[in-house]
């Protein structure tokens, strides 16, 4: 079977917390792709319409012969198409009651934490130090050490990540964990350890140098 010609539409690597989500993904298939990048920060920026529906950004066009091209403009939607069309690469748990879980996870990471995405929004290129969080942004950031610690717990025997080996589930919360490093979030236990896993992970390391090359050439 000829597998499809992808072509990843994203915004600044520095900013775009829900590119990055899809990204990942599609670094975990091992399938090649294509990006193209929009600055959200400059004119460029207007154009995002003429690839996407939505007009947001990421976007994924699938290009098959003989079909019409295909745009899949969602985070989740991405990456759910992505799970059947590189089954072998896992990027759910392989057991049941564990993929459940991880798209339950997913699920609340997608419509949540509006607060603390608001008042930390994703700047990787940023260090803060005091940065205050609101009451309700706080209680977020504990809901999520709960969670990562649950899932990092129970699975802990299977590899460092929320459900052993790195899944969707990782790439839907590596944005936080920039969040945490951007801003200095305390975090503790397993949720510590998995922020430095997640950041040491060798896609994580790729998109922050594509990052610091994005802002260097924008400050010269």
């Amino acid at each position: 079977m000829t597998q499809p010609r992808l072509t990843l539409y994203t915004g600044s690597r520095n900013l775009s917390s829900w590119s990055l989500r899809a990204w990942l993904a599609l670094k975990l298939t091992g399938l090649p792709f294509e990006e193209i990048v929009f600055d959200l920060e400059g004119p460029e920026r207007a154009q995002i319409p003429s690839v996407s529906p939505s007009g947001a950004v990421p976007c994924l066009k699938v290009q098959e012969a003989g079909r019409a091209d295909l745009l899949i403009w969602d985070s989740l939607a991405i990456c759910e198409y992505l799970a059947e069309l590189a089954p072998e690469a896992q990027l759910w748990p392989a057991a049941m009651p564990q993929r459940a879980w991880a798209r339950s996870v997913c699920a609340e990471m997608h419509s949540g934490f509006a607060d603390l995405r608001r008042v930390c929004s994703m700047n990787l290129m940023l260090k803060v130090t005091g940065h205050p969080l609101s009451p309700e942004a706080q209680r977020q950031l504990s809901r999520i050490n709960a969670l990562w610690t649950q899932c990092l717990e129970a699975h802990h025997a299977e590899g460092p990540f929320l459900f052993g080996a790195f899944s969707i589930a990782d790439c839907f919360y590596a944005p936080v964990v920039t969040r945490i490093a951007t801003y200095g979030l305390n975090v503790d236990g397993p949720a510590a350890a998995y922020c430095d896993a997640v950041l040491s992970w060798a896609a994580m390391r790729e998109w922050y140098a594509y990052a610091a090359l994005e802002v260097k050439k924008a400050s010269a």
